[in-house]
Order: C-alpha cells, then structure tokens, then sequence
C-alpha cells in the first residue's frame, strides 16, 4: 500500500500514523481482534488518554477506525492496512540500521520512525525493495 501518498491524501500526520501502527501492534502482539483499548494505545505511545481520544477522532472522521460511545477502537480495513504497512517499514528500517551499520536497537528503532515518514512512497518502496533483494528481511519473517 502506498502509505506515504495514502497519508497525503487523506490528510494523516505522521503521529496518525503512529496511532494506526501502534494499534496494528497492541492487535498482533496481544492477539486482540475485538478493538484496542484507549488506554493500552496511551500507555504504549506515552501519550495522554485525552490525546489519544483526540487522534482516535481524527482517525475515525478518515475512515481508519470505528469507536462506540467510549468503547474499544476497531481499525478498519484500510487502517489495517496503512497501520501493517508504516510497522512493515519501520521493522525492515530498524533492521538495516541495526544489522548493517551497528546502530544500537534504541537509536535504530527511534530513527526508523521517523524515517517511515519523511520518505516519498516511491522512494521508500525502491529502498525497501532494495533491502529486501540485499537479504535483509524482518525477523520471524
């Protein structure tokens, strides 16, 4: 999925994306496919429930979560979607940055965030597939 120009379109900061990654992260880790709690996404991002509450919002008027009254957040397809893409990519950043230039796990992981999101679409997706054709790959993947 094109997360960068998605992003763009639909008018997503780089936090919303956070939001959305941190969600598709709580899903898979916790195995949890009736929604994530509010306060698992704040304690996650150290963020406020309120700031959370505010990005849910955000999230759910762009169609990439649903919420009832104070009830778990759902993502929706599309959310997955962008959430599994912008984790895909911080995971194989992450990676390189460890495995190819020695980057502590702390520094690679804080910098790959903020390299999933600065990037084009096209020049992230030739550097992924770069990556990918050097051998690197994700662990457990």
């Amino acid at each position: 999925m094109d997360t960068t120009d998605t992003s763009r379109e639909r008018h997503l900061t780089m936090a919303n994306e956070d939001y959305l990654e941190c969600m598709v992260r709580i899903e898979d880790e916790d195995n949890e496919r009736e929604g994530v709690r509010s306060v698992d996404i704040a304690q996650r991002l150290n963020v406020s429930k309120a700031s959370v509450n505010k990005a849910v919002s955000a999230l759910k008027a762009q169609g990439m979560v649903e919420q009832s009254h104070y009830g778990k957040v759902l993502l929706t397809d599309e959310g997955r979607t962008l959430g599994h893409a912008v984790w895909y990519r911080h995971r194989l950043l992450r990676t390189f940055l460890m495995r190819e230039l020695g980057v502590e796990f702390e520094r690679a992981d804080a910098e790959a965030c903020m390299m999933e999101h600065a990037v084009s679409e096209d020049t992230m997706s030739r550097w992924l597939k770069y990556l990918e054709n050097q051998g690197i790959h994700i662990e457990g993947e």
